[in-house]
């Protein structure tokens, strides 16, 4: 075991947890809120985190909390709900990722040393019941904005961005996978923007929990079921 969130919990819900590697060679391991609201704005509480280590488990001393009596060393940035997605930028190499919100409020962030992305105090969604969460209010000073965020939630899961050869069309589109909604989105960006967006695969009926690019320069899918799919897809020829 090279790391483990603390304090453990018992809850069944909201575990994150995504794995990418950034170009160094250290681990990015995303952490949910496990339905613990309090814990998430806490710098000594692994719940609601990104965190940051090496390869051995060992803390980068330039983590943005190193030194610190109040935080655990290993947190990159925090204020996170249940990010399910994340994947480096192929230009800047910055992590980007996905994150759950609850009835709205579903969040495309880049996840920044240090940085608080607001939950549960602030959010572009509401409760599961219609009432407000944390201040009812969609920003605040002090905590970041989505670069994008969905309303109704879309459950956005396993996201990549498209680097291949194959479809040109795509090149440096971000493709998430969606739960709730059941489909693939393409999110056409322009340097940290997002300009557009299209909805893909909406008839397939699946709940896509991962997306990858293969060296082969399609997407691969991963469905979320008892009886779950490999799916490869690509772009269609026009006529």
């Amino acid at each position: 075991m090279i790391f483990r969130q603390e304090p453990k919990l018992d809850a069944g819900q909201h575990f994150g947890s995504r794995l990418v590697f950034d170009r160094e060679g250290r681990l990015y391991v995303t952490s949910g809120d496990r339905g613990n609201w309090d814990n998430v704005q806490r710098l000594d509480r692994g719940q609601g985190k990104i965190f940051r280590i090496e390869r051995d488990g060992g803390i980068p001393a330039d983590n943005p909390f190193v030194g610190r009596d109040d935080a655990i060393a290993a947190i990159w940035s925090y204020g996170h709900r249940n990010a399910q997605g994340a994947a480096l930028h192929p230009g800047s190499g910055e992590l980007w990722q996905t994150e759950h919100g609850a009835r709205g409020g579903d969040e495309l962030n880049i996840a920044r040393a240090g940085l608080n992305y607001g939950w549960p105090v602030i959010t572009h969604g509401v409760n599961y019941n219609g009432q407000p969460i944390g201040t009812g209010q969609a920003e605040a000073p002090g905590m970041e904005q989505p670069i994008h965020h969905w309303t109704p939630s879309i459950a956005p899961s396993g996201m990549a961005f498209y680097t291949a050869d194959r479809f040109p069309a795509w090149e440096g589109d971000l493709f998430v996978g969606a739960l709730a909604f059941q489909r693939v989105v393409r999110l056409e960006l322009q340097g940290d923007k997002v300009v557009g967006e299209e909805a893909l695969l909406t008839d397939l009926g699946e709940r896509i929990r991962d997306v990858r690019v293969g060296p082969d320069g399609y997407l691969y899918l991963l469905t979320d079921a008892a009886n779950g799919k490999l799916l490869r897809v690509g772009l269609k020829a026009k006529p």
